[in-house]
């Protein structure tokens, strides 16, 4: 599954997690140490260009919070990103530089690279999302099993056992998804994609595809 590594689906200058990262193969194995990374990063950051109104919280300067926004610990918010009316930060995130997390959002355990927009009524958990990405309104990331059993990322070629319980989506740098739709635990999508409105998506999706239906990925032109 060699498009679903880390060096393959980001661009890993455009985050603070860029060192962290690279000490992984693929995304999700990075998902248990968000929290001890953000904290470490976060206390290595200048009182110059970053508040810290509470413990292991970090704003930038120019980032725009709402006052109805709740920031839990630990996060940090980068450079010119807006954190608008409601949105509902639980910890262990990481948002980047320029990114919008927009009304009534929520984020737990995730990494934002920069210029990511979740704008509109997302719910994103245990994921990572690549620079530029963009959740359309109403999609989100399911990140638990119904049946609880450990996540498995699937694709043409085989599987690969993550053991975790909780899971939710790696996207790519450049990747779209429609408004509406709902990406199953362990989706992972690879950069330059998009995926239709109102998809139930699962499993891998090659990088500059797009995601029409269950069986219908077909290449960009």
């Amino acid at each position: 599954m060699e498009q679903a590594k880390i060096l393959n689906l980001y661009s890993l200058e455009h985050t603070l997690a860029k060192e962290y990262l690279s000490q992984f193969t693929y995304p999700w194995e990075a998902l248990g140490g968000i929290s001890d990374m953000i904290i470490a990063l976060g206390q290595t950051l200048s009182p110059d260009e970053y508040d810290n109104p509470s413990e292991n919280v970090w704003i930038h300067k120019t980032a725009v919070v709402f006052p109805s926004a709740y920031l839990g610990a630990p996060c940090i918010i980068g450079a010119y990103t807006e954190v608008r009316h409601c949105a509902f930060i639980r910890g262990s995130a990481l948002v980047g530089d320029g990114c919008v997390v927009g009304n009534s959002v929520e984020l737990k355990n995730v990494i934002l690279f920069d210029c990511v927009q979740t704008p509109h009524y997302n719910y994103v958990g245990d994921s990572i999302l690549g620079y530029k990405s963009h959740m359309g309104a109403g999609s989100i990331t399911s990140n638990v099993k119904s049946d609880k059993t450990p996540v498995i990322i699937r694709d043409e070629s085989g599987q690969i056992e993550t053991g975790l319980r909780k899971m939710g989506a790696m996207l790519g740098d450049c990747v779209e998804i429609g408004c509406n739709s709902v990406l199953n635990p362990g989706t992972v999508i690879g950069a330059e994609s998009n995926v239709y409105p109102l998809s139930s998506v699962r499993g891998f999706v090659p990088a500059r595809s797009i995601y029409k239906g269950p069986g219908i990925i077909v290449p960009k032109q």
